[in-house]
């Protein structure tokens, strides 16, 4: 029950800030399961398949690169452009220069022709770009790549405007074509490890990144996803490493020590945890997930005041909701642990809030923490009050109605008592508990005979051990009788 408490973090999509890539997806972190030995390969499985038996040879995307192996591996451009050509391109690009460009637009669309150079369509996808005119472009890079399948520069730009539109998968096919033709740039590795991130392929994209950081130490975007990508495959001694790394080198970074904290979560370091959320806010960049989660640490690590002081701070951070969640949630969990002073600091907030911000079942659940709360402090006069609240709210109730018969019972006013058991009993749900309470009811005043039909009928309700065993208890003190 206790590792329930304390969620995964919920955070948005990570995007760094020094690089122009957009974020990869950040992958909430669980504790790994423990590892297991390997199982020892069979024979059918350690046999590899003979290289006629492979799929591979039969499928026309292989079958179409094999035949442009045959092409010259520098051949990424179309052929160059022949008189005509080239000086349809020169006036297009004075159009462009003199800003006509919607003119330059309406030439170059007359010169992207079916048959023409794949030049043409790769320039047309440039100026419909800068109309903002996105899905023209992706037509028309589609049509230079379909012309020329080794136009690297088509695939690049395909690529981008692919991410762009958040097409992530068609991204990473854009960008891995690129690296296939020679094109492994940082930029391109980058990028397509993000993609890959985004597509949630957590080992595409760490490969991608450990390039795009070799090639380029120096931006530590590509660092940043790597270490995602090692959080998403549960690597979290890894990527605590070297999220490390990166806080050394920027220490005023609040998502690195948060996501830092999220690793150590991962190998159940909680402590450690604890003390990269605690940094997080001193340096004013606590969220009020971060520090709903420092206050769910420090609940299970059984610090309550500590917990309390979290969660007040996640609280007070919550404009939009207002913080009563987060504060009912609390109460529940230090009332379930007896974190009594506590409980009462998180019904204080509830009580803060305008009376139209708790609907009905919020304001009931409120008054059984308030009840639990008058019974911590000996009973009396303030539980029965809360109770009949809770009544008078849900006559249904029959918790309500089964626990106010207790208080009655316990004051000696048996004939309340029994009133309030055979009312929560006319609930089925209730009916087999508030048949045992009766009967012990009456197996204090020594009536053994009565109790045993309401014992006999709850145990045919619900059958319990525990109840078959003190069914069987009263039955001899019956007979003894």
């Amino acid at each position: 029950m206790r590792s329930l408490l304390v969620p995964v973090l919920a955070l948005p999509l990570w995007c760094g800030c020094a690089s122009p890539a957009p974020g990869a997806a950040a992958s909430a972190a669980l504790p790994a399961s423990a590892p297991q030995e390997p199982a020892a390969p069979t024979e059918a499985v350690a046999a590899a398949p003979a290289d006629g038996e492979l799929a591979l040879w039969r499928d026309p995307l292989f079958q179409q690169r094999f035949a442009e192996s045959y092409l010259s591996e520098v051949d990424v451009e179309p052929p160059p452009l022949v008189d005509d050509e080239h000086d349809a391109m020169q006036e297009v690009l004075e159009l462009r220069a003199a800003n006509r460009l919607d003119e330059a637009i309406a030439r170059m669309r007359e010169r992207a022709t079916p048959t023409a150079n794949a030049v043409f369509d790769l320039t047309l996808a440039k100026l419909l770009l800068e109309r903002e005119r996105i899905a023209e472009a992706t037509a028309a890079y589609q049509a230079a790549v379909e012309k020329h399948p080794k136009f690297r520069r088509a695939w690049n730009d395909l690529g981008l405007i692919h991410y762009r539109q958040g097409d992530h998968r068609a991204a990473a096919r854009a960008f891995g074509r690129v690296v296939e033709l020679g094109g492994g740039s940082p930029m391109v590795y980058g990028l397509l490890g993000f993609a890959l991130a985004n597509v949630d392929d957590p080992l595409g994209a760490e490969s991608a990144f450990r390039l795009a950081s070799m090639l380029d130490p120096a931006t530590a975007d590509w660092r940043m996803g790597l270490a995602h990508s090692l959080l998403k495959q549960r690597r979290f001694a890894e990527a605590v490493s070297l999220f490390g790394a990166l806080i050394e080198a920027q220490p005023e970074r609040g998502d690195l020590w948060l996501r830092q904290a999220q690793a150590y979560l991962g190998m159940n370091e909680t402590r450690k945890a604890a003390e990269n959320l605690e940094l997080l806010d001193r340096l004013g960049q606590a969220t009020v997930e971060s520090l709903d989660t420092l206050g769910n640490i420090y609940v299970n690590d059984d610090l309550p005041d500590l917990a309390a002081s979290a969660y007040e701070r996640a609280i007070a951070k919550d404009a939009a909701g207002g913080g009563l969640t987060i504060a009912l949630r609390a109460a529940k969990a230090f009332a379930a642990r007896g974190a009594t002073d506590e409980t009462r600091r998180m019904l204080a907030r509830l009580d803060a809030a305008p009376a139209d911000r708790l609907d009905a079942a919020t304001k009931k659940e409120v008054l059984w923490l308030r009840a639990r709360l008058a019974i911590a402090d000996g009973g009396g006069e303030e539980e029965a009050r809360v109770l009949g609240e809770i009544v008078a709210m849900d006559p249904l109730d029959g918790g309500a109605l089964i626990q106010l018969g207790q208080y009655h019972a316990r004051r000696g006013d048996i004939e309340q008592a029994v009133f309030q058991y055979e009312r929560a009993a006319a609930l089925p749900a209730f009916e087999a508990d508030a048949k045992v309470r009766h009967a012990q009811l009456l197996v204090g005043q020594g009536k053994y005979g009565d109790a045993l039909p309401l014992l006999r009928r709850a145990q045919t309700l619900q059958p319990r051990d525990n109840i078959r065993q003190y069914l069987e208890q009263v039955e001899r003190a019956a007979q003894a009788r």
